[in-house]
């Protein structure tokens, strides 16, 4: 169509002008032949015999119209009246004739034949070939656009028998794939290129269930090894329980073990009946110590194992941290052990009260100052700092010294009840794990910082009683 459409512009427009310039050419020459008649005529007839003679030829030579006035009598006229009148006004206008006339979209050719007896006017038509030229663009805009609809629809018929039929087939085929099929069967077309792309989607699609098997299978192996190391796991946490079971049990086992066997051994004494009595007394006051051994290992076993007090759920337990730091400080600076040792406070006025009563959490930090103070007893310049910060949601308290630090050997298992560094009868090995019962009790952390290095560094977070007294109301 968009071939046949400038096509058909171009023709129409070439066609009206060549036959425009026939028809006007063939209007003078018509218009030159009709001047010599008329003045034939005029010289022997009528104005009235004058047109009935032209009125016998008109249709013959596209004569339109004509009037004429002889010898000074009354106008004779042939034609319809609106190229009459046309005329008359060409002729009272006093334009020069011959020239082209248009009434009703018609274009006429007028020219005047003047004698000593009177004027005739004549309207030749001037587009008698035109007017068959404007029926043969027509029918040339139908033929082109009944040979458009053909193309179109032969285009259409064939374009679906070759293309769109074939496209079908494959999506079809594709979207079988996609519902489960496994295979993707490449409809056969005559286009070379569609063939081509089936055969491409065929092999892709045998790849890609391929590739989809052994994902599979990939799958399947990852869920057996995920199972293997679930089960492995499984093991491996009951391994650690069984030796935290036996750490803990030895511990005990020391712990209450040896002062038993030496109350034991005190008594088998005292059975005997041959001490004297200052001797007695001094044995009986060992087997005081060694049962308030026993009693003060069981106690700090029982405190491990149950951290968190009996308290009203509705009014947690709050401490102040600036007095338990400042009451442990008076509490340990006449300690034998810490009068070599440089004891620095750093605490930010305007802490607030924590979920941890103020005597616990004086127990905490007492612990982790014993601890520093053990580890600097080989150094003249020892120095424990304590310091406490407001950070977000609640407090944090650190401890820390200019010792050799923790080894990663024994940082794993600090906070184990029983596991200790100490020698025997320096320390049951429940410090740490108490403490940090009873900071998890309140709602907070306690932990060694592994990326300080100078040395050992505790720190405590503990959340603001506000809060935890807030969440309890809610």
């Amino acid at each position: 169509m968009l071939a046949f459409v400038p096509l058909q512009l171009a023709l129409s427009t070439y066609t009206v002008v060549t036959l425009r310039q026939l028809d006007d050419a063939g209007a003078q020459t018509l218009g030159h032949a009709l001047d010599a008649h008329v003045r034939e005529l005029e010289s022997v007839a009528s104005a009235a015999e004058l047109i009935a003679a032209l009125g016998r030829i008109a249709d013959g030579v596209a004569l339109v119209a004509a009037r004429a006035t002889l010898d000074g009598g009354e106008p004779a006229t042939l034609g319809d009246a609106a190229t009459l009148r046309a005329l008359e006004a060409a002729s009272a206008s006093g334009e020069p004739l011959p020239h082209m006339l248009r009434v009703h979209e018609r274009r006429l050719w007028a020219l005047a034949v003047h004698s000593p007896r009177g004027t005739t006017w004549l309207a030749i038509d001037a587009e008698r070939s035109s007017a068959r030229g404007r029926g043969l663009t027509g029918m040339f805009v139908l033929y082109a656009f009944l040979i458009g609809v053909s193309v179109l629809t032969l285009a259409y018929f064939a374009l679906t028998r070759l293309i769109v039929r074939p496209l079908d087939e494959l999506s079809g085929a594709a979207e079988n794939v996609t519902l489960g099929k496994r295979k993707l069967p490449a409809p056969i077309s005559a286009v070379r290129e569609l063939r081509e792309l089936g055969q491409s989607l065929e092999r892709m699609t045998d790849r890609l269930l391929e590739e989809e098997q052994s994902l599979r299978a990939h799958i399947a192996e990852v869920e057996r090894a995920r199972a293997d190391l679930a089960r492995a796991q499984t093991q491996l946490v009951r391994s650690e329980r069984l030796a935290s079971v036996g750490r803990l049990a030895a511990g005990l086992a020391h712990e209450i073990g040896n002062p038993i066997a030496a109350m034991m051994g005190l008594a088998d004494l005292l059975l005997d009946g041959e001490l004297s009595p200052h001797e007695q007394r001094d044995f009986i006051k060992r087997m005081r110590a060694e049962t308030e051994r026993v009693h003060r290992t069981l106690k700090d076993l029982l405190q491990f194992a149950r951290p968190r007090r009996e308290r009203s759920p509705d009014r947690p337990a709050s401490g102040d941290v600036e007095a338990a730091i400042h009451d442990t400080a008076a509490l340990v600076v006449h300690q034998p052990s810490l009068q070599k040792l440089e004891l620095h406070l750093d605490v930010e006025p305007g802490l607030s009260r924590v979920t941890l009563a103020t005597e616990q959490l004086a127990q905490v930090i007492l612990n982790l100052i014993l601890n520093a103070a053990d580890a600097l007893q080989s150094r003249a310049d020892g120095r424990i700092a304590i310091l406490a910060r407001a950070v977000a949601d609640g407090v944090q308290i650190a401890v820390e010294d200019n010792g050799p630090g923790v080894p990663d050997d024994v940082a794993e298992h600090i906070f184990e009840p029983f596991f200790t560094t100490k020698e025997v009868g320096k320390g049951t090995g429940l410090g740490l794990s108490v403490c940090q019962g009873l900071v998890s009790a309140a709602g907070g952390t306690l932990g060694l910082d592994a990326v300080h290095t100078a040395g050992a560094r505790f720190v405590v977070f503990l959340p603001h009683a506000e809060d935890a007294a807030l969440a309890a109301l809610q």
